[in-house]
């Protein structure tokens, strides 16, 4: 070990801090949870929803594990985190556990100690294969408030009938150009059904669009985009994206869900 003061150039010796003995408790249990974000808190960003979840972790009291090293960070995962500024009833995340704890507990005391419109909505200890391998495909529903269902029917048309739509989005590899149709794997104009009574007569047209996992990945706006291309489609107001639901495509077209293989101890939240 070095001591402190000058060594024998004259400089002054930093002092190391000492690593915590025996190092950090290991993981016992991994609890994989399904959250939302919801109304005005679609817009946090996954940094934003990070810091508050990891706050929400220490309040709620969950026993997380934390990574070895003199900068210890909680054992936490995130599986592709929806976009800022998009609604999700389908977001994924997996923590790590020092202790076995009832994933009823979870829910419970995770959802009370996150604001409302994060919401904590399932949670299963974990089994098997990674989220990320579970994971390659999300259902949008794609709200655009001024655009008819007629309008939307004919660019839906066009754009299903297209070998190939470019659009241009910047990453951060850069501005990139890249096929949006390859990765659409359904799109259909939704009935919303009859208005409430009374309810002023805007149209609002509904898209429901299953999009494939690729690079780049491809979003709701590159769809938008990609409409915005073939049928010169343009919404008068900013659309409103929720995801509905992330997971395997199944050869059916159905989305499967991902905690799906490690149901058995699973709790379902009431919200």
């Amino acid at each position: 070990m070095v001591p402190d003061g000058p060594n024998r150039r004259g400089s002054t010796a930093i002092s190391r801090k000492p690593q915590p003995e025996g190092g950090q408790a290991p993981v016992v249990q991994r609890i994989r949870i399904r959250y939302a974000k919801r109304g005005p808190l679609r817009f946090t960003s996954h940094r934003d929803f990070a810091r508050a979840f990891e706050r929400a972790v220490k309040r709620a009291g969950v026993p997380i594990a934390y990574s070895q090293g003199f900068t210890p960070h909680p054992k936490i995962s995130y599986a592709s985190a929806a976009p800022t500024g998009t609604a999700s009833e389908a977001e994924y995340l997996e923590i790590g556990l020092q202790a076995v704890v009832d994933p009823a507990w979870v829910v419970t005391a995770l959802d009370a100690s996150l604001s409302p419109g994060l919401d904590v909505l399932d949670a299963v200890a974990a089994a098997g294969e990674s989220l990320a391998d579970r994971i390659d495909a999300s259902r949008w529903r794609v709200e655009l408030s001024g655009i008819t269902d007629a309008d939307l029917a004919e660019a839906v048309t066009k754009f299903r009938d297209a070998s190939e739509i470019l659009v241009e989005r910047q990453t951060k590899q850069g501005r990139r150009t890249f096929d949006t149709r390859a990765a659409v794997a359904s799109i259909e104009v939704i009935n919303p059904g009859p208005a409430a009574s009374g309810a002023p007569e805007v149209p609002c047209a509904i898209l429901d669009v299953v999009v494939r996992q690729v690079t780049p990945s491809v979003r709701p706006d590159d769809v938008l985009a990609g409409l915005r291309v073939v049928a010169d489609l343009e919404p008068p107001v900013p659309p409103r994206a929720t995801r509905l639901a992330q997971g395997r495509l199944t050869a059916q077209g159905a989305i499967a869900d991902p905690l799906e293989a490690d149901r058995d101890g699973a709790v379902v939240g009431e919200r």
